[in-house]
């Protein structure tokens, strides 16, 4: 996996993969989103699981899918909003013990056409061929997966929206 430090240099401007309170109609995404994003679609990262938190969700490795969000950032403001998210996912470099989440490289996969009609075409969205984008992701730090994996509430189906009940989907 490939972390940099907040402010540190970035070996390349990745997009960003989300799957919580930073989904477009979600309580984060305008507030810091709006106006530094080129473009979003939605993605799948594939080999994680989605877990319940304290009113945002936790993506950690595992044998499922999580549904979310690529997004590509606005010319000129990559920097600005790459220290945006390290703030607000809690991540002061890789590794550190104080992490709430760690950001690593990822690779995402775009739905193709064919999984992107809506609920009919839910299957093809899963499992479709589409293309795989490497991405920047924040997953659980490692005391937040080793909690989660013992005692967390997992996600069926690797979706998280706000206001649905805990547990259910």
């Amino acid at each position: 996996m490939t972390t940099t430090a907040p402010g540190g240099p970035v070996a390349a401007e990745l997009p960003f993969f989300v799957y919580g309170t930073l989904l477009p109609g979600e309580p984060n995404h305008d507030l810091f989103l709006r106006g530094r994003t080129a473009g979003e679609r939605p993605a799948v990262l594939p080999r994680a699981l989605l877990y319940d938190g304290p009113g945002y969700p936790y993506a950690i490795e595992g044998h499922g899918r999580v549904h979310g969000t690529l997004l590509v950032a606005a010319p000129g403001v990559y920097g600005e909003l790459l220290g945006l998210l390290d703030h607000l996912e809690e991540f002061l470099g890789p590794g550190h013990p104080r992490n709430l989440y760690e950001r690593v490289a990822r690779e995402v996969e775009l739905p193709g056409e064919a999984g992107e009609a809506g609920v009919a075409g839910e299957a093809d969205a899963d499992h479709g061929a589409g293309e795989s984008v490497r991405a920047w992701v924040y997953l659980a730090a490692a005391a937040v997966t080793r909690s989660l994996r013992t005692g967390g509430v997992l996600i069926p189906g690797g979706r998280w929206t706000t206001g649905r009940t805990p547990g259910g989907s």
